[in-house]
């Protein structure tokens, strides 16, 4: 590992740090007519609410890569968005407001721009069809570019963002009074006479201003990674380059790549070394080590995790799996907005257990929304084309729509009738091949398909010697009164109310709604022997956060073995109305595969849980450990012993790059970071530790620190890596975070790409680290 060392000059509270050198800011961008009459600007209605519609002339930066608004034509601007902010464009069609509105507006003149993260949606009306389509096509076509982007590409745009934020007086060069101004933006607390050296040494021109070339030279020496290259020099014998034998000796012993270093060696070069001659003699320089380093290949999430890897053919019950509570909500749980744009953000996001809350409307047509709330309502039919629409375009694997169904006899067979006209083939409504199964189908046999969860009237089995006779009477009036209902987020009985229960809600299931659950039949909890007893495979309960919790102390080993053969959902406790969420690691170490989420809350609750599902393909089904899939499993959640693999992790924190200002409203506030590393797990496992903290120096801080911890299950550990700013007067800041799983760490020197509260890029702002795995706990190790 490294050793802390001197980095900074004399006189500099700074380190100097950094990556490849860029090519030149702001290259590259497309040019199209469209493009080219978005710089020249706008007037569009900005549509906020059915009462709020307001002009506002937008216009698109010279930069290509920013929208500005004003109030009108010539007004004071101020910054809308970033091209790298958006996700897609929409048209008017698309938008639940703007359809409110098509009598008022052409839906042809409207669309929506949709934000990564859960940031609200922008929906604009254009004065004309043309118009809206000229903003259309530019916008598609410059999120296109930005997403297409490599990883020199980025860092040519982000250095070409910060040269247009640095020329106060946009005349395409830089004073050293712009760049001092500068430095303070980017977080960097430098000497005025150090700064003035570096500045005159890239002023080749003697003209007392930077120019494109120049401005890089300044970068390129103001990110020079002093730890890098000790790195690359431990292993390069002229300090100029890789051969490929010192490569190979560098990914074994450092990176713990294995016997296949060798072709991995090849094949890290081919890609990253930038020059011809380089690669033709298979060495690596230093600017290709920095490039690997800084690419995927060196991240500390494994690559080979990215894509689908893990078995798909396993029974449902054997994954986790990645749901929401209450989707149709994007606000809180009180007074909150019910919109269809909750289910698209979620199905985008890999939720594959969505529910819907559905409801008596007064038209004849069913509705969603909280029940005995001031939420708003959406049609249940429109939340059904949504899901045809948007189910599959994330994940293949299929999605669970979980119904809490509270409507009469008749509109529960409107509910079946949409379910089934709307989804036609994608709705499945008998068994994969009508022979009664003995265990859950895998997500593989279920691709595409949507299954709903919810009461049954009848078991599979009555289902499937019945299906050619006519539908059994139902017992008990067909017109039910509305508070007999289902036990909403199923409700955990005693043995006694059993009968009683049973009997309510067969006295108000319309068939045609009952025959559409098929392997996934909801019933209530009584008992973990009740279950094993009376239960079939394809039922499920639901669990309040609290009873399950419960169970995971009083029962954990029977809680285990229960989801080793049943599924089970948790949702959040109905005192958690402001939409805020539980930590869901302790309910996926009894082997809960549904542990549903308020996932329009960010937060650490849903970095976690991001961090889990970012693995597999973002499909959605993260496959449990074998201890969690064996109905004879010893495993205690509360207590676990041997014969778990304990292992002790050494996580060396040795610097950051270009963290982002906490505030940014404040030019000359600069941060003082450290970093915290969590690991949740079981609860032995569960701890967490800090580096201290780096004086005013956001751009390239240097800790060299190395912390300790000890896993129990390391199979069962999440990590994460939270960045703030040191504040001793309050609560220390938050500026950066990464999750993780550790089954999908790499060993060795890896960089953390960080990520904003919302979960989206902070680009380039990164951690450098040295991770090392040692078999047995620190005493052994030590002995």
């Amino acid at each position: 590992m490294l050793n802390p060392y001197s980095r900074a000059p004399p006189g500099s509270s700074i380190s100097l740090v950094g990556y490849p050198a860029p090519a030149s800011p702001g290259s590259g961008l497309p040019i199209s007519q469209d493009v080219l009459l978005m710089q020249k600007g706008m007037l569009m209605r900005k549509v906020r609410s059915k009462n709020w519609k307001k002009l506002r002339y937008f216009r698109l930066q010279e930069d290509g890569m920013t929208v500005w608004h004003a109030r009108q034509v010539g007004g004071r601007a101020k910054a809308s968005f970033s091209i790298s902010d958006v996700d897609t464009v929409r048209n008017g069609h698309e938008s639940e407001l703007l359809r409110s509105l098509a009598e008022e507006f052409p839906l042809e003149q409207g669309f929506t721009i949709v934000f990564h993260g859960r940031r609200s949606n922008l929906d604009l009306v254009a004065n004309s069809v043309e118009e809206a389509q000229i903003w259309m096509k530019g916008l598609q076509l410059l999120v296109d570019f930005v997403t297409s982007m490599d990883q020199q590409e980025r860092l040519d745009q982000w250095l070409s963002d910060w040269f247009q934020r640095g020329d106060k007086n946009q005349d395409g060069r830089m004073s050293f009074q712009e760049v001092q101004r500068l430095l303070r933006l980017m977080n960097v607390e430098m000497e005025q006479e150090y700064a003035f050296q570096l500045f005159q040494a890239a002023d080749t021109s003697q003209s007392d201003t930077l120019e494109g070339q120049e401005f890089i030279e300044f970068y390129k020496a103001l990110t020079k990674r002093v730890e890098v290259q000790e790195l690359f020099g431990n292993f390069s014998a002229d300090g100029q380059k890789l051969t490929l034998l010192e490569f190979v000796d560098f990914l074994q012993e450092e990176q713990k790549e294995g016997d296949h270093a060798s072709d991995l060696a090849l094949a890290l070069i081919d890609r990253h070394e930038p020059s011809e001659s380089g690669k033709l003699r298979h060495v690596l320089s230093m600017d290709g080590f920095l490039s690997y380093l800084y690419s995927k290949d060196g991240d500390i999430f494994n690559p080979s995790c990215l894509p689908i890897y893990q078995d798909m053919t396993q029974p449902l019950n054997h994954y986790y799996i990645n749901s929401s509570h209450n989707t149709y909500l994007v606000g809180d749980q009180l007074c909150g907005q019910s919109s269809v744009e909750g289910y698209i953000r979620a199905l985008k996001r890999g939720c594959r257990c969505v529910e819907v809350d559905v409801w008596d409307g007064p038209t004849g047509e069913p509705v969603v929304y909280h029940g005995h709330t001031l939420t708003s309502r959406i049609l249940f039919k429109e939340v059904v084309a949504t899901l045809a629409q948007y189910a599959f375009q994330t994940s293949d694997y299929p999605v669970i729509l979980s119904l809490e169904n509270h409507c009469s006899w008749e509109q529960q067979e409107i509910i079946a009738h949409h379910l089934t006209e709307i989804l036609g083939e994608q709705l499945l409504s008998t068994t994969l091949d009508g022979q009664l199964p003995t265990q859950l189908p895998s997500p593989e046999e279920l691709r595409k398909k949507i299954l709903v969860k919810g009461k049954k009237l009848r078991t599979l089995e009555e289902d499937l010697e019945e299906e050619e006779e006519p539908e059994t009477e139902i017992e008990g009036d067909q017109e039910p009164e509305l508070e007999s209902q289902f036990e909403s987020e199923t409700q955990e009985l005693s043995p006694r109310s059993k009968d009683k229960n049973e009997k309510k809600s067969k006295a108000i299931l319309c068939p045609s709604l009952s025959a559409l659950v098929v392997y996934t039949k909801t019933v209530s909890f009584y008992n973990f022997t009740h279950s094993r007893e009376h239960y079939r495979f394809y039922e499920l309960s639901s669990f309040s956060e609290t009873k399950a919790k419960n169970l995971i102390k009083e029962t954990g080993n029977e809680f285990v073995q229960h989801n080793a053969w049943q599924l089970s959902r948790v949702y959040p406790s109905g005192l958690r109305t402001d939409s805020s969420n539980y930590n869901p690691q302790e309910f996926w170490n009894a082997g809960c595969q549904m542990v549903a989420m308020n996932v329009q809350t960010a937060g650490l609750e849903m970095d976690i849980y991001d961090g889990l599902f970012r693995q597999n393909g973002g499909c959605g089904y993260v496959l449990k450990p074998d201890f969690l899939r064996d109905t004879q499993s010893s495993f205690q959640p509360e207590r676990p012993i041997s014969p778990f693999k304990a292992q002790t992790l050494l996580i060396q924190v040795i610097s950051g790059q270009q963290l982002p200002k906490v505030d940014k409203t404040k030019e000359g506030s600069i941060v003082d970071p450290l970093v915290r590393v969590e690991i949740f797990g079981v609860r032995p496992d569960t701890t967490r530790q800090e580096t201290s903290y780096v004086e005013n120096n956001g751009f390239n801080p240097y800790w060299g620190q190395t912390l300790c911890f000890q896993l129990l299950v390391p199979e069962l550990a999440m990590l994460r890596f939270l960045v703030k700013d040191y504040n001793w007067k309050s609560r220390n800041d938050f500026i950066g975070q990464y999750t993780l799983p550790w089954t999908c760490m790499q060993q060795g020197y890896r960089h953390i790409h960080l990520l904003s509260k919302d979960g989206t890029s902070l680009h380039p702002a990164s951690l450098f680290v040295h991770i090392c795995m040692l078999e047995g706990l620190r005493e052994e190790v030590e002995s």
